[in-house]
């Protein structure tokens, strides 16, 4: 099983560790693209004015010192994705309070989609960054172009034979998508229910996530299909309406 998450918009800076090494994390063949994606980040915030790093960043004006963090990026001290991703659902997953046969499976698991590395494991050591998908870089151009034509190989090496379940937010889906007719793909989304009317709320969404990947780590039952993957869903407690390989998870409280 491999499955796929979003990493978080707010990152922990680790105050020590080792600089980032690029050939110390998962997916290999992601090497070379992200030494292009790091460059032309580094490149704009160290040799453009703040201000203007920082509108073409999409950051605000006060926000300078993401600005310098990102010029940092390659001397900055790292620690595992899992400490440096932050946010509702990294905080319902909490992974460091897994029992030990979890946290391995989360390791083989469970993948984080990332603007400057493509795909992370929870393990791998890496510095706080500011990226986002609809970015455009000049020496690189959109960020999510960039690691459309690049994440596939490593998707299908972290599937293998088994299901992607994806729950990437809706700004890292161009990232990678499954071709036509893979059967091997199932998408969740959770639907908030009050008043007898649905919506989509963030909070929802993201805690709920984090939630149900907690609940399939500690379960460890690992499925082939969308149909199976509904049916473990539901014995783990969660109400689930399925359209082919797209689920919605219904939820009417945290």
């Amino acid at each position: 099983m491999l499955i796929l998450l979003p990493p978080s918009e707010g990152k922990s800076s680790p105050r020590r560790g080792k600089p980032l090494a690029l050939d110390g994390l998962s997916f290999p063949v992601l090497t070379d693209a992200r030494r292009t994606a790091i460059d032309a980040l580094v490149d704009l915030c160290s040799t453009r004015p703040p201000a203007e790093a920082a509108r073409t960043l999409g950051l605000g004006p006060t926000q300078t010192d993401l600005v310098e963090a990102d010029a940092a990026l390659e001397s900055a001290p790292t620690a595992r994705a899992d400490a440096v991703y932050t946010g509702v659902l990294y905080e319902a997953l909490d992974l460091a309070s897994l029992e030990t046969a979890a946290r391995r499976r989360a390791t083989a698991w469970v993948a984080v989609t990332s603007c400057v590395f493509g795909l992370v494991r929870p393990g791998d050591r890496i510095p706080a960054y500011r990226l986002s998908p609809q970015v455009t870089l000049p020496a690189l151009g959109t960020v999510s172009a960039h690691w459309r034509r690049h994440l596939a190989p490593a998707v299908d090496e972290a599937r293998g034979k088994g299901l992607v379940v994806d729950l990437r937010s809706g700004s890292y889906v161009p990232f990678w998508r499954p071709a036509s007719g893979d059967r091997g793909v199932v998408s969740v989304r959770v639907m908030h229910e009050q008043g007898g009317k649905r919506s989509v709320v963030s909070h929802f969404n993201k805690a709920t996530k984090g939630r149900i990947v907690r609940a399939l780590l500690q379960d460890g039952s690992s499925v082939g299909t969308a149909a199976r993957f509904a049916e473990q869903l539901r014995d783990l407690g969660w109400v689930v309406e399925a359209d082919g390989s797209r689920l919605d998870v219904v939820v009417t409280d945290l």
